[in-house]
């Protein structure tokens, strides 16, 4: 039935890739996750958009989930990412696709705006936006942040898994996915995940049970996969060259969290409010909402109501 999720194992790019599909009727809708989640991080609007006569599609990115996680850091660079999803693509016979982006499912869409713009008939990116490269690689950047920044701990191989490990997979979704803080950023001497509090309570968006679905994954698949973006970041700046300065032209709604860490922090709010955003991607739109940085499941109805309006501004017909 078109109301049901289904799900499969879709062969692209040498690597097994676990995808799920609601709906099968209409133009394609492509959902790419972002930290520490899974397709399930769609669940709401899988359901409302394909109840509006779109077909959707979420995969678990590459190191996630029921997705094939190879063991070498150096198949996690921005091709890898994107040449999955180029498969996927080709898997659904699709010319073109809707792409929903959030997190570093938005850097994904934002490579592929730019590596395959023929692909993509319209982007709806959420709480990432699209930044100028760096003049600097980005390690160079993240080292004015002090040792306690998250992404500089998740450099080293083996130091986050080992700090992770010491948590059960639950307590870790929970600090990662409930996080209120202003910034990333642990004291002197302090790994990450321990200076990140466990609520004590859960917010009314998110059940105990939708929480132990997202730990049940990761006790299986392990965070080294996530890891592995950060840690290519560097090669991704260098891969990159070849677009620097490059501009993305493909529509574009960009949906941000007025609470959410990236948005408060590191000038995000004045790059986006400013114009300079809009700069770099002349078709955009910008919606700020009440909400935090998982905001497609805080604020599931309105994130899901904003992606509507702006795919139905297009015609069906043509994708």
């Amino acid at each position: 039935m078109d109301g049901e999720v289904k799900h499969h194992r879709v062969r692209t790019n040498g690597i097994w890739m676990h995808v799920a599909e609601q709906g099968s009727t209409g133009p394609l809708v492509l959902l790419i996750h972002g930290f520490p989640e899974l397709w399930f991080s769609w669940r709401h609007q899988m359901a409302h958009l394909s109840r509006h006569g779109y077909h959707v599609i979420a995969p678990d990115l590459r190191g996630y989930g029921e997705t094939d996680a190879p063991t070498d850091p150096l198949s996690y660079s921005c091709f890898h990412i994107v040449g999955d999803i180029i498969g996927l693509i080709d898997h659904f016979e699709a010319q073109q696709v809707f792409v929903v982006g959030h997190d570093w499912g938005a850097c994904v869409a934002w490579w592929l705006c730019q590596f395959r713009p023929d692909r993509v008939r319209a982007l709806v990116n959420l709480a990432v936006p699209f930044f100028p490269r760096s003049p600097i690689k980005p390690s160079d950047v993240f080292k004015m942040f002090g040792e306690g920044f998250y992404i500089n701990q998740f450099q080293e191989y083996g130091r986050a898994e080992k700090s992770f490990a010491r948590y059960d997979v639950l307590t870790v979704m929970k600090k990662f996915l409930l996080l209120e803080l202003k910034e990333l950023n642990a004291p002197p001497g302090v790994e990450i995940i321990d200076f990140l509090e466990t609520p004590l309570s859960l917010p009314p968006w998110i059940t105990e049970e939708e929480l132990q679905y997202f730990a049940s994954k990761f006790h299986n698949s392990g965070f080294t996969g996530p890891f592995n973006y950060y840690r290519m970041m560097d090669m991704n700046w260098e891969f990159l060259a070849p677009w620097h300065g490059a501009k993305v032209f493909t529509p574009t709604k960009f949906i941000v969290g007025n609470k959410d860490i990236g948005f408060q922090s590191y000038g995000t709010e004045e790059f986006i409010t400013t114009g300079a955003f809009k700069d770099l991607v002349p078709n955009l739109e910008v919606v700020i909402i009440d909400g935090h940085h998982f905001i497609q499941q805080e604020r599931a109805d309105k994130v899901t109501n904003e992606i509507l309006s702006f795919l139905d501004s297009f015609p069906k017909d043509i994708v």
